[in-house]
């Protein structure tokens, strides 16, 4: 969903806040499940090296796993028209 400035025919798209905050969204979503392991790790070990290398590899990994599931998403019909205006089709 994107809106259009009106006024000047050649002006760009402009993303909506929802399109705009979703990057946000799915750091997000990786960052909670990092810290909840590296907390999970934190307090059965007791070993805070442990925990942060848990994060790490946790975040880096929900990461990918999130992006590849949003990659094969296929888009409905108001986002194709929308992506079929971007294109100029």
């Amino acid at each position: 969903m994107t809106k259009k400035i009106s006024g000047n025919p050649d002006s760009a798209h402009q993303p909506s806040r929802s399109d705009r905050l979703k990057p946000v969204e799915l750091l997000a979503i990786s960052g909670g499940m990092a810290l909840f392991v590296s907390l999970t790790i934190l307090l059965t070990t007791r070993e805070l090296m442990l925990s942060v290398i848990g994060l790490g590899v946790t975040f880096i990994v929900a990461l990918v796993v999130i992006a590849m599931l949003v990659l094969g998403m296929k888009p409905n019909a108001s986002e194709q028209t929308d992506l079929d205006e971007q294109n100029g089709h």
